[in-house]
C-alpha cells in the first residue's frame, strides 16, 4: 500500500516550474550532477561507511533514486513495477510510515546491491520518471512532490561530498577526490560590524519559489540592535584562539561541550594536524590563514565566540542581515569543495557558499508550523528537537538550493560538515 501523501504544508513550486517539461529538464540536470560527482570515484570507495552518521556513496546514489520510486511513480504511474522490492526497506532512510529501514549504522556492511545494480536502478527509474514528465496534465501536487524530490537529491550531493571527505580522512594514504592545484595565499578583509538597528523584522519564506516547510509560515520578529561581522571567522583567527588557550579554558565552554572537548579529545578543527596542514578533498594541504574556518562544532564556534568579546548570531538576526545580499558564491558547481578567501573588498563577505554558519538558535518549529501528513510530513518536523540551526551555505552546497531563509540542522557535536561562524555582538 502506498503511503499517504500531502504536500500541501511541505514545499512551494514556483509557478512556471508547474510546466512538466522545466521540471523535467531540472530533474535531468540533478540526476546528472548526482551522477559527476559518483564518476570520480571507484566501486570500493562508494561502498564503505566512515561513521554511523556518514553514510555510502552507493546509498546516497540508490536512496535519491528510492525517494522517486517510492512517493512519485508507484503513486502515479500506472502498472508501474518496482525495480527491486528488496530496495524499498534497505533504501529507506528514516520514513516509518512507508516501513521497516536497514539501520543507518549498518549502511556500509551492504556489499550487495553491487554499485553497477544501483546505477541500473536508477536508469530503471529514471527511464519511468521522463515517462511521467511527457505528461503535460499532471496535478499541481505531484510535480510538487517531484520538486521536491529534485531539491532532496540536492540535499544528498552536498551529503556525498562531507560523507566522502571523512571517509577519505580515515585512509592513511590521504587520496585526493579530485585533484586541484594548490590554492595560493590571500588575506581576508579586515573585520568590520555591520549594524542592525532594532525593530520587528518579517523572516521566513514569503512569495514565489521552492521552499521546504520548516521554512515557514512566514513570521514577524522583534530584533534588539547588534552588529554582525562582515566576514566568517578566519583559520589565522581561530589558530590565535587555539594558542591562546582556547581548548584548555574551561570557561569559555559550555558544560556539556566541555565535556564533548574532553571526551573526543579536542584540540582543533576535524582534519588539522599538527603540522600546519589539513586534510581537504584534494588531500592534504598547508592551513590558509585567510580562508573561512570550517569543521568546528557549535560548541567550539561558541567559544570562540565567547573568546572574541562576542556571541553567535541568532537566526533571525542571521537572515535579516542576509536577506539583501544576493545568493552568490563559492558552491558545489564550482568544483573547489573548499572553503576559499573571501577576498578584501568591503561590505559584507561569504555569506552564501564557502561554510555553514552557525547561530545560537535551536531548531524549532516557526509560530504557526504544521507538518504535512503522512510520510512526507516526516521529512522536517520531526528532527526539530536538540539539534541547532545553521545559515547561508557551503562549498558543497549546490548554487540553486540555497536562499537567505534556507535553515540547515545539525546536533551541537557535528563536525564534518563544512561548518563555520560568523559573529554577532549586542550594542549596548
Amino acid at each position: 500500500m502506498n503511503p499517504q501523501i500531502n504536500t500541501s504544508q511541505h514545499g512551494r513550486l514556483h509557478a512556471e516550474a508547474h510546466m512538466p517539461a522545466k521540471l523535467a529538464a531540472q530533474y535531468e540536470q540533478v540526476r546528472a550532477q548526482t551522477e559527476r560527482l559518483a564518476q570520480p570515484l571507484s566501486a570500493e570507495d562508494c561502498a564503505l561507511q566512515s561513521m554511523p552518521d556518514a553514510s555510502p556513496v552507493k546509498w546516497h546514489l540508490a536512496h535519491t533514486t528510492w525517494f522517486f520510486e517510492t512517493f512519485v511513480l508507484e503513486r502515479a504511474l500506472p502498472g508501474y513495477r518496482p525495480f527491486s522490492p528488496q530496495f524499498r526497506v534497505l533504501f529507506n532512510s528514516y520514513y516509518v510510515a512507508v516501513g521497516p529501514r536497514h539501520p543507518r549504522p549498518e549502511r556500509g556492511m551492504l556489499s550487495r546491491p553491487p554499485l553497477d545494480e544501483v546505477r541500473a536502478y536508477r536508469r530503471h527509474v529514471d527511464s519511468h520518471m521522463a515517462q511521467l514528465l511527457n505528461n503535460a496534465e499532471l496535478p499541481a501536487q505531484l510535480l510538487e512532490l517531484i520538486e521536491l524530490g529534485v531539491n532532496h537529491e540536492q540535499q544528498h550531493q552536498e551529503l556525498i561530498i562531507t560523507d566522502l571527505k571523512h571517509l577519505l580522512s580515515r585512509n592513511p594514504l590521504q587520496p585526493a577526490y579530485v585533484e586541484r592545484p594548490a590554492a595560493t595565499a590571500a588575506g581576508a578583509a579586515p573585520l568590520t560590524w555591520i549594524i542592525l538597528p532594532d525593530g520587528i523584522r518579517q523572516v521566513g519564506h514569503g512569495g514565489e519559489g521552492f521552499r521546504f516547510d520548516n521554512e515557514e509560515p512566514r513570521h514577524r520578529v522583534f530584533i534588539d540592535a547588534c552588529a554582525i561581522a562582515s566576514r566568517p571567522v578566519t583559520v589565522g583567527e581561530y589558530a590565535n584562539f587555539i594558542a591562546d588557550g582556547g581548548y584548555e579554558r574551561a570557561e569559555l565552554w559550555l558544560s556539556e561541550g566541555w565535556d564533548m572537548r574532553n571526551f573526543h579529545g579536542w584540540t582543533a578543527p576535524l582534519y588539522w594536524q599538527p603540522d600546519g596542514t589539513a586534510f581537504t578533498l584534494h588531500g592534504a594541504r598547508r592551513l590558509n590563514a585567510g580562508e573561512p574556518v570550517c569543521h568546528i562544532s557549535f560548541f567550539e564556534a561558541d567559544a570562540y565566540a565567547r573568546w572574541a568579546d562576542a556571541r553567535l548570531p541568532t537566526e533571525a538576526e542571521w537572515e535579516t542581515f542576509a536577506a539583501p545580499q544576493p545568493p552568490g558564491g563559492n558552491f558545489l558547481e564550482d568544483g573547489h569543495f573548499h572553503p576559499a578567501p573571501g577576498g578584501d573588498q568591503a561590505g559584507p563577505l561569504q555569506v552564501y557558499g564557502d561554510v555553514w554558519e552557525w547561530t545560537r538558535s535551536s531548531y524549532e518549529p516557526y509560530p504557526g508550523y504544521r507538518a504535512a501528513p503522512g510520510a512526507v510530513g516526516e521529512y522536517n518536523g520531526k528532527f526539530m528537537s536538540n539539534q541547532y540551526v545553521l545559515r547561508g551555505g557551503s562549498c558543497a552546497t549546490p548554487a540553486s538550493h540555497i536562499r537567505a531563509t534556507y535553515r540547515n540542522f545539525f546536533p551541537a557535536a557535528a563536525r564534518w560538515q563544512f561548518s563555520g561562524v560568523r559573529l554577532a555582538r549586542d550594542i549596548r
